[in-house]
């Protein structure tokens, strides 16, 4: 297979984990009875706070683009450690896993408290457990995959 470029890594890893991200985030949201706009009113809210909710598709769709800006960020910033720290790739599952759970708690007890997200982040079980294993799976392990494209010798 030949080498891949930054940009694949980056952007593919992005889109890749920020779609399967939303996706859980969306379904399991429907069924607890959220509806899709008020999720992505939800990530806008970290940008705008609680007038997001007011904005309608408007600030839902902001919300939806924050979200795949904030997953390339996410992918570049593993990209780059494994510029450095080449054992990050050898083993996508593994490192990609860990960056994974990593974000989840980065996410929650760093970025949405300092953002101005209207709400106290709450820790319910099931969602935790859910969240965690996607984070490892469905976000670290993607970008881990697209990283190593790029990296290969």
């Amino acid at each position: 297979m030949r080498r891949q470029s930054a940009a694949y890594a980056i952007v593919v890893g992005g889109l890749v984990a920020g779609a399967i991200d939303i996706t859980y985030a969306l379904g399991f949201s429907a069924l607890r009875g959220v509806a899709p706009t008020r999720i992505l009113q939800s990530v806008a809210s970290g940008l705008l706070g609680s007038p997001a909710y007011q904005g309608g598709a408007a600030t839902a769709a902001l919300g939806f683009v924050l979200h795949f800006v904030l997953m390339t960020i996410i992918a570049a910033i593993f990209y780059f450690a494994s510029t450095r720290m080449r054992f990050l790739v050898a083993r996508p599952v593994l490192w990609g896993g860990l960056y994974g759970f990593l974000v989840y708690w980065v996410m929650n007890l760093v970025v949405l408290p300092l953002s101005a997200f209207p709400s106290q982040v709450k820790f319910v079980p099931i969602v935790v457990i859910t969240s965690l294993i996607v984070h490892a799976f469905g976000i670290g392990v993607p970008i881990a995959y697209a990283s190593r494209a790029a990296l290969r010798p």
